[in-house]
């Protein structure tokens, strides 16, 4: 008797769970996205790193050099050469995150070698992306190794006298530290599901929101209001977790008030966009268990190919696409950027201008989440 009523408990969980077919879908299919997501996100050796390459030497050996770099971007694809002749320009660059290095050779390199002298040749990397930047000096290394010759990383070099110094050309950002960006963005995502479309649809399974329907609130009111109390839970959420990042990570932010100013304002911004998707995404959904279904499924497909673990440029083209789309890329960027570099407003214009477009677009399409209705 025990094993007849056992089965009629097992058929009755049985036929529950198959009214609900995308929790059974959610089961096989999630571990395979995260396999390719996360798989495609940590490649091991990075590729497609951008590189300038100053050539202010034509000679023999230079070309060597030069030569060797192309071969690491035919062969193993490990930079993307691009050629530049004022290097004041290209370190520019860097600072502004368009490209991870400078490679400069400098007028008297391959004389050097020719008189048996130790040449040297000039590396400027973006040591705010560690991984990015050991990998350029090992790749230098081994474009160095077909002539007898020796580098030196440079740092913030006279412009007008080349010098080699070893110094990079940022302050120097620890493993921990560099996971700050990252961190808070992660840390607004949970917060806008945990403060924004969660309760919203734990509210309509408890039958809380029926209480609206008694009162004079337009849909705006009721969308406006639980969206404004969203993002001040989130963004407070992201605002404490910068803070404690910097203060165990023993950390300061590069800027002074001003930088401070536009963290907060990334994070605000950052927090209105991933609320209104979440809202957009789950709004109409008809129990809890699916927000919490999809919250794992979203934090992996959004988190990991947003630059920041690993860098966006050693991505396969396919998920590389995505992430110039991802909004959290873009809020890892700008606050990296401003963090640990100390750029100003026009350095991160065009990921803040992103967000802006973002945000407007998911409160667009969230607005039709709400119902006054039953």
């Amino acid at each position: 008797m025990f094993g007849l009523k056992f089965l009629a408990v097992m058929r009755r969980d049985l036929k529950k769970l198959m009214r609900n077919p995308v929790t059974l879908l959610s089961v096989i299919l999630m571990p395979i996205l995260y396999l390719v997501i996360i798989g495609n996100s940590f490649q091991g050796q990075l590729k497609h790193l951008p590189v300038v390459v100053v050539e202010q030497d034509h000679g023999l050996y230079a070309r060597r050099i030069v030569e060797q770099l192309l071969a690491l971007q035919a062969g193993p694809k490990t930079v993307d050469i691009t050629f530049e002749n004022d290097p004041g320009y290209a370190i520019g660059q860097v600072r502004d995150g368009l490209f991870k290095g400078v490679v400069v050779i400098p007028p008297d390199f391959s004389h050097a070698v020719a008189e048996g002298r130790i040449a040297q040749i000039g590396l400027f990397t973006d040591n705010v992306d560690a991984i990015s930047s050991e990998t350029l000096e090992s790749a230098l290394d081994q474009a160095a190794a077909t002539v007898k010759v020796t580098f030196v990383t440079a740092r913030e070099p006279k412009l007008n006298d080349i010098s080699l110094r070893p110094n990079w050309l940022f302050p120097y950002v620890d493993y921990d530290r560099s996971l700050i960006p990252g961190v808070i963005v992660m840390a607004i995502f949970m917060g806008s599901l945990m403060s924004g479309v969660f309760n919203w649809v734990m509210d309509q399974f408890l039958g809380v929101t029926e209480g609206y329907l008694v009162t004079p609130l337009s849909r705006w009111d009721i969308a406006g209001g639980i969206l404004a109390s969203g993002v001040t839970v989130t963004s407070t959420a992201g605002v404490l977790v910068l803070f404690l990042g910097l203060l165990i990570t023993r950390g300061r932010i590069l800027g002074g008030p001003v930088a401070l100013a536009m963290l907060v304002g990334i994070i605000i911004v950052s927090a209105t966009g991933l609320l209104a998707m979440t809202f957009a995404l789950l709004g109409r959904a008809g129990h809890p268990r699916l927000v919490g279904t999809f919250a794992g499924f979203l934090n992996v497909i959004l988190f990991f190919p947003s630059g920041a673990i690993y860098p966006v440029e050693s991505f396969p083209p396919w998920l590389r696409a995505f992430a110039h789309v991802n909004p959290e890329t873009h809020s890892v960027s700008a606050i990296k950027q401003i963090l640990f570099k100390g750029a100003d407003f026009a350095a991160v214009s065009g990921d803040i201008a992103y967000l802006l477009v973002f945000m407007v677009l998911m409160l667009v399409v969230a607005s039709f989440s709400f119902k006054r209705t039953l």
